[in-house]
């Protein structure tokens, strides 16, 4: 579904007569009539959010670059699956479907109820010396990403939110944002999940060498080069999501590695994208602002798993709360001249 801009003016003309001073909610008027817009529907419907949380493994760690080892990757499915991580208590907090897909994982997670299994390969290759993936894997990737957004749309969701698990994710996140975004590495490279300064200093040559690596490889190729299974498959599921006309919320780092990823696939996904938050990793301000985006808070977060995003669900809520059920001012028998 194409944005439906007429819809969205219709949208701003009902705020207009909601008994307030006219802008007084500020950008929570704009998020409601984008709303509008993406729905069709000058009062949009209550959201119903699905999320998925796409894991892998990164050959990279073997560089030094992250404070935990992979294994880390399948004792997270696991804690998934027993409902104890945060993604788990937002998801339930707001009563969304929370789907977990193994696109990448380096062991076998299939004795783990509940996983879905999507495995292409058992982790991505180490990104400093060859590609993570070849091209055909990175499509079977997008396609696994393409499947869940569709499934949780037969479910039920009408905002999708995409997380991801990967121990040294933040490394190939980097090296795409990097490629694909023309920032210097200084700007980009930050400290993931708490590493130190000499571990920051090895993953500042470990991304910078693997550009290096590709400078001479076609663009088209650099998301399979640089990325991720997981980064792909979240990639592919902001895809589907703006094709069938389905907004989706942006997480944090790793999530704009791949909408950036879904961008160079088709730049009008960006129409259907939200941005949550700012975490704390360097240069995820910037991807933003290449995507043209601009986010709703700023709590210092760099948890990833969809958490910043489940935590913007609320604010939406509300902003189309508002929309829907305030009086007008003909309703109510106030004056408009509160607007004067």
């Amino acid at each position: 579904m194409p944005v439906d801009y007429n819809i969205a003016r219709q949208a701003r003309a009902h705020q207009n007569q909601l008994t307030k001073p006219r802008g007084a909610l500020g950008r929570l008027e704009e998020l409601a009539c984008w709303f509008a817009a993406r729905q069709g529907k000058v009062i949009p419907d209550q959201l119903q959010a699905g999320i998925c949380v796409f894991a892998s493994d990164h050959g990279v760690v073997a560089e030094g670059v992250s404070t935990f080892p992979s294994v880390v990757t399948m004792e997270m499915l696991k804690n998934f699956m027993a409902g104890g991580a945060a993604i788990n208590v937002l998801a339930q907090q707001h009563h969304a479907l929370l789907r977990v897909v193994d696109v990448g994982v380096a062991g076998d997670s299939s004795g783990i109820s509940g996983v879905a299994q999507f495995k292409i390969r058992p982790g991505t290759g180490n990104l400093l010396h060859e590609a993570a993936m070849r091209y055909q894997e990175y499509q079977q990737a997008l396609t696994v990403g393409r499947q869940q957004a569709r499934e949780l749309q037969q479910q039920g969701a009408n905002i999708l939110i995409a997380g991801d698990m990967g121990i040294g994710n933040t490394t190939a996140s980097a090296c795409l944002i990097c490629a694909l975004t023309g920032l210097p590495v200084e700007y980009v490279v930050g400290y993931g999940t708490g590493i130190d300064e000499l571990a920051h200093a090895r993953k500042l040559e470990v991304v910078a060498s693997a550009l290096e690596r590709v400078r001479t490889v076609p663009e088209e190729r650099w998301p399979a080069e640089l990325g991720g299974l997981e980064i792909t498959a979240m990639a592919g599921f902001y895809l589907q999501a703006a094709e069938d006309g389905i907004p989706v919320i942006l997480d944090g780092f790793i999530a704009a590695a791949a909408a950036l990823v879904a961008r160079c696939e088709n730049a009008a996904v960006c129409d259907m994208m939200l941005a949550s938050h700012v975490s704390q990793e360097l240069g995820h301000r910037a991807a933003l602002q290449t995507l043209g985006l601009e986010p709703l808070f700023d709590f210092g977060m760099r948890l990833g798993e969809g958490t910043g995003a489940a935590l913007a669900l609320p604010l939406l809520q509300s902003a189309l709360a508002l929309h829907r059920h305030m009086a007008t001012f003909a309703d109510a028998g106030v004056s408009e001249r509160m607007n004067d």
